[in-house]
């Protein structure tokens, strides 16, 4: 492997590799291009990568997977406590991020050897994360009968939620953007995990030709009734819930239950993002970008939507 100031050049059996000196969220100095997406620098690639050679998910795992800043978080909680509702108080002692840890950024990051195999006390089922896209990770989903959860998010929120949660890392400092700027990075596709709106399709296809694999939900719709999906979540999972469940799984998943406990208050889980814990808690609103975002750039990414999800039949983001 070969490094320079503005690039990483990573070989792979499956696929090219490039990265060309543009600006970019974090770490400005170090970009990955991979299968037409962008990775938030050269180890995080090294990362998926071992990801995409050695993981060999079991039949009772959940794969969580997400564009960055989409509510995953979130679904963490609600996941875990749907597969784990005789331990609902895990939630005020541990961060979400380590009840379903990413398999690219703590999985294969702590362990080259990757997952410990399933446990008998929860039953076999291992929960996961992954920002990783599908074009990416499809073998690996598709070698076994395990199941995958998808969340996205409308793209002007998305953008605005991701700003903000960069803006917390002390390497931001080093190239502080404004928000048009980052805006303009979005919709040219240079984001981390990016471009999103081939990320958000690639999950979105496979889960209309394998809908029974692939559970593929929107942050609005679970905030418009999250007693319904959460009940549908599990009913998706194998371990269905009634109404009085679902109602305390909201409730000790909301956003100010989650946000207050004091594991997520301090502390720093990704030190070499130089993220604190509390950057996983913003504001989790609907609409937000209206008070970030110029006209013209809504108008935008209201057009680029247009042109990539809505010409696919997904009628979603405007």
């Amino acid at each position: 492997m070969e490094f320079s100031q503005h690039s990483a050049n990573i070989s792979s059996s499956s696929s090219p590799l490039s990265s060309p000196p543009v600006p970019f969220w974090w770490q400005p100095s170090q970009q990955a291009h991979f299968n037409g997406f962008w990775f938030p620098g050269s180890d995080n690639l090294r990362r998926t990568l071992k990801v995409v050679d050695s993981f060999k998910p079991q039949s009772r795992d959940v794969i969580l997977a997400s564009f960055p800043k989409t509510g995953t978080t979130w679904l963490k909680s609600l996941l875990y406590s749907i597969t784990h509702s005789s331990s609902l108080d895990s939630l005020n002692h541990n961060h979400p991020h380590l009840l379903v840890p990413s398999l690219e950024l703590l999985v294969f990051a702590t362990n080259p050897a990757g997952p410990a195999a399933p446990s008998d006390e929860t039953g076999g089922t291992r929960i996961f994360n992954t920002h990783i896209p599908y074009q990416v990770l499809s073998g690996n989903l598709n070698s076994s009968d395990c199941k995958v959860v998808y969340v996205t998010r409308n793209p002007k929120d998305t953008v605005i939620s991701l700003f903000h949660y960069v803006k917390k890392s002390k390497t931001f400092e080093e190239a502080p953007w404004t928000v048009e700027e980052a805006a303009d990075q979005f919709c040219k596709g240079v984001v981390p995990y990016g471009p999103y709106y081939e990320h958000v399709l690639g999950y979105r296809k496979e889960s209309l030709e394998n809908p029974q694999k692939v559970f593929f939900v929107t942050y609005e719709e679970l905030k418009g009734d999250p007693i319904a999906h959460v009940k549908r979540l599990a009913e998706f999972l194998g371990c269905p819930v009634g109404e009085e469940a679902a109602e305390e799984i909201v409730r000790r998943c909301s956003f100010g239950e989650l946000s207050n406990a004091a594991v997520n208050k301090s502390g720093d889980m990704f030190t070499w993002l130089g993220l604190p814990n509390n950057s996983f808690f913003r504001k989790g609103e609907v609409g937000d970008y209206a008070n970030f975002l110029s006209p013209e750039t809504i108008r935008r990414i209201d057009d680029l939507t247009v042109d990539k999800f809505h010409k696919a039949g997904f009628m979603y983001g405007i």
